[in-house]
């Protein structure tokens, strides 16, 4: 009597299935390797880090440790306030291992990026030069970005005929 080549039973209950199992391989391997500190770092960062520093900054990735590296935490700070976060680098590490138990965070990365606000002054002051104020203030109202760039664009063209 032969046997079958392909004969793999499957161990499923009618019903529910565990939401482990939904989950496509690749965001499986996520999960398990640095899923839960980075999730546990990102609920307890006002904790961490305290108010100040808390409107300032925030994690961005985290890295865990190998036989070719340290564990690391990526940091993204406001521009101008990178001595503040880097003055208490010791004291974010310190919070961050008590949080957990051990020796999660050897190393902390600092990384710079713009406010917000400095950028929508400079749109302004590229639009303020082609419309007159009294359009400008209306465009300005308008929240769907993409309606404001094509106004704009319609503007600057309209002037140049």
């Amino acid at each position: 009597m032969q046997f079958k080549k392909y004969t793999k039973q499957r161990n499923s209950i009618q019903g529910l299935r565990s939401f482990k199992d939904t989950l496509p391989k690749n965001i499986k391997k996520i999960i398990n390797k640095k899923g839960h500190i980075y999730s546990e770092t990102l609920n307890n960062w006002k904790n961490i880090v305290g108010t100040e520093l808390f409107k300032i900054c925030y994690p961005k990735s985290f890295k865990s440790s190998n036989r070719f590296g340290i564990s690391t935490l990526v940091i993204m700070v406001k521009r101008g306030h990178e001595v503040d976060v880097e003055y208490s680098k010791k004291i974010i590490i310190e919070k961050m291992n008590s949080l957990f138990g051990y020796s999660v965070v050897e190393k902390l990365k600092l990384i710079s990026f713009d406010d917000d606000e400095k950028i929508e002054v400079s749109n302004k002051r590229l639009s303020e030069n082609v419309t007159i104020k009294k359009y400008q203030n209306q465009i300005d109202d308008i929240k769907n970005d993409k309606i404001k760039k094509s106004l704009m664009k319609f503007t600057k063209l309209f002037k140049q005929k």
